[in-house]
């Protein structure tokens, strides 16, 4: 018998629910606990799905090899709302998680590891650090005299703070056995630059494990119909991770200059009448084609181009 399990994560707590036995239980989210719903989970047999919530953390301590899905928490919401579930609580979202396991079986993918959360932990420290340095340097155009050398002080040493995540990132990543020969492979790409590696190790692990179609999608590039009877709509993009759609668009920005399979493309897409908007899009689209398959393969970007 196939069982479906939600969790509930909270700061201080653990909720599970599972199907179709129903039952409802509740741990305490320390070792201890984590301890005692792994050890649970294991001894049951037939545990086709687990599934919880995206929670900034807290969720990737509960994983030992289970079937985990983690789920984006709007999905879950809708699926409620759809369900006719109002009320919010954590035993509730629990059964709503199981539930949505059922119905919907999202995919497993694999949580972080230690190393990639790192990375991803330097990765936000420096974006922090850079919307720092773009708030003191917009103070600089209306700030008095006296405050104005303090700013400027304060924008040197966030430029060497900024520096400084910078090579402890590509340190990492190039002192890495499973990632420093991908680094030189994406690096070989015109438009490529340390900002774009780094994000996507951090948050697109997936590159290279997934078909064009799920990679884009999983971005936030694959465009979406909407046509209904014989109305034929414009398609549009939405969802995705965001931060590494901002990142691919700056990338495909800079290849548009240097990179001459996009810059073709792009020219072609004009010529056709597209809008720049949906050529940067196709664009985008198709750089990260390029780095999938380039991940996927081991290819060089020498080869790849040829090809």
């Amino acid at each position: 018998m196939d069982i479906f399990v939600g969790v509930d994560v909270s700061k201080a707590t653990l909720d599970i629910a599972s199907l179709p036995e129903g039952a409802l239980q509740q741990f305490t989210n320390d070792e201890a606990g984590i301890a005692t719903i792994i050890a649970w989970l294991k001894e049951e047999h037939g545990v086709t799905r687990i599934a919880r919530e995206a929670t900034g953390g807290y969720e990737t301590a509960l994983a030992a090899g289970l079937p985990v899905a983690v789920v984006n928490p709007r999905r879950v919401r809708d699926f409620a709302k759809a369900s006719g579930i109002l009320a919010k609580t954590d035993k509730l979202d629990a059964q709503v998680l199981a539930r949505f396991a059922e119905v919907i079986v999202p995919p497993i993918r694999p949580l972080p590891d230690e190393a990639q959360r790192e990375l991803a932990e330097l990765l936000d420290r420096r974006i922090q650090r850079v919307s720092m340095r773009a708030q003191e340097k917009a103070r600089l155009t209306t700030v008095l005299p006296v405050a104005r050398r303090d700013i400027r002080e304060h924008i040197t040493w966030l430029d060497a703070r900024i520096a400084h995540f910078e090579r402890d990132l590509d340190r990492r990543l190039r002192e890495s056995e499973a990632w420093k020969e991908k680094v030189e492979l994406l690096a070989a790409v015109p438009g490529v630059g340390k900002v774009t590696i780094f994000t996507l190790r951090a948050r697109l692990p997936e590159l290279g494990q997934l078909n064009r179609g799920q990679i884009a999608a999983l971005v936030g590039v694959a465009p979406f119909n909407d046509d209904s009877g014989k109305r034929r709509g414009q398609r549009y993009i939405r969802g995705g991770r965001g931060e590494v759609r901002g990142v691919l668009y700056m990338a495909t920005l800079a290849a548009r200059q240097g990179n001459p399979a996009i810059r073709q493309f792009f020219e072609r897409l004009i010529a056709a009448g597209k809008p720049c908007k949906v050529a940067m899009t196709a664009c985008m689209r198709k750089l990260l084609t390029i780095l999938n398959i380039i991940m996927k393969r081991k290819t060089a970007w020498t080869n790849l181009s040829a090809a």
